[in-house]
């Protein structure tokens, strides 16, 4: 049985082929991973400046809450001791 030149041919080139499609889909993944941990890095770092903005406003506005209590109190207390 004699060996055919031209199918020894296509079954190198299907394989350099098969060799190539598995680098391009290797580089694919690699590129992929990176896209999605790279856009994870960026949506926790945006979560964590919200959620210190967030924060920052929520006590800011307890301590303007607290603040115009006490001068509540203040005047309460004035007026209070002026009827007396």
């Amino acid at each position: 049985m004699a060996i055919n030149p031209w199918a020894t041919r296509v079954l190198f080139l299907f394989c350099l082929l098969l060799n190539a499609c598995a680098e391009i889909k290797q580089t694919g993944r690699v590129v992929g991973h990176t896209t999605r941990d790279a856009t994870r890095e960026i949506g926790h770092g945006t979560r964590d400046v919200v959620k210190a903005i967030g924060h920052g406003t929520r006590d800011a506005a307890r301590e303007i809450g607290h603040g115009a209590r006490r001068a509540v109190d203040n005047i309460k207390g004035e007026v209070e001791g002026e009827e007396n």
